[in-house]
Parts: C-alpha cells; structure tokens; sequence
C-alpha cells in the first residue's frame, strides 16, 4: 500500500511541475489526478498498486474532509459575501456531477447492469 501512496503522490508531484512550467490556472492535484487517469485509461504497469491506497484513502474520506469544513466556519467572515454563490455552486455542482457520473456508468457498464439486474430477479428464462 506504501507504494501505492508513493505513485499517487508523485502524480500530485507532475501536477505541480505541469502548473508551473504552463501556467494552468487550476490546482496542482486536479492536474495530477488528469495524469493519473490517463495513466489508468492507458492500463500503465503501475496502476494496479494504486488501487489498495486509494480504497484505503476514500475509507478514511470523511478525515480528509473535515478540516476544510472547519476552515470555512473559522474563516466565515472571509466567505460570508459569497455564501449565496458558495451554495449555488455547490448544489448545482453535485447535482451535475451526479448526473455526469450515472451518465458514464451507464455508457461504461452498458448491458451488464441490465443482465445482473435480470438474473437476480429470475427473468432468465430457459428456452
């Protein structure tokens, strides 16, 4: 799992090398999980190292997320001018991201789900 953790910090790390050397106004680690991704997409021989440190990452999300909820309620006054577009941005980013994801199980799964879904529920008829 260590060097699971190893390679998902080093894509960070390429994140943050892309972004300075272009420019890119985005964050150093959305850049790295894009590199990541396509490293996946690409069935890189390391990939499957990450798999055990990410699950034991998004376990454990909820400890990850925390301390930003805490900075915002720390840090309200710096915030508290855009909380109408904090929540607008919030609630129609979960909302799309929501739909954007079912959208891609649904082209990735493809009948798979309908097959499973069917056989669990007896429709597979001898004929």
């Amino acid at each position: 799992m260590i060097d699971g953790l190893l390679i998902l910090l080093l894509f960070q790390f390429f994140g943050e090398v892309v972004i300075r050397l272009t420019g890119i106004p985005l964050p150093a680690s959305v850049v790295g999980m894009v590199l990541l991704l396509l490293a996946l997409l690409l069935e890189a021989p390391f990939t499957q190292r990450v798999a055990p440190a990410a699950g034991a990452l998004i376990k454990h999300i909820s400890l990850l997320i925390f301390p930003l909820g805490v900075g915002i309620v720390l840090q309200w006054h710096r915030y508290e001018e855009y909380a109408l577009a904090l929540g607008v941005a919030v609630v129609l980013g979960t909302l799309l991201s929501m739909i954007v994801v079912t959208l891609m199980l649904k082209k990735l799964l493809g009948g798979k789900h309908q097959e499973a879904t069917g056989k669990a529920h007896g429709d597979d008829h001898a004929g």
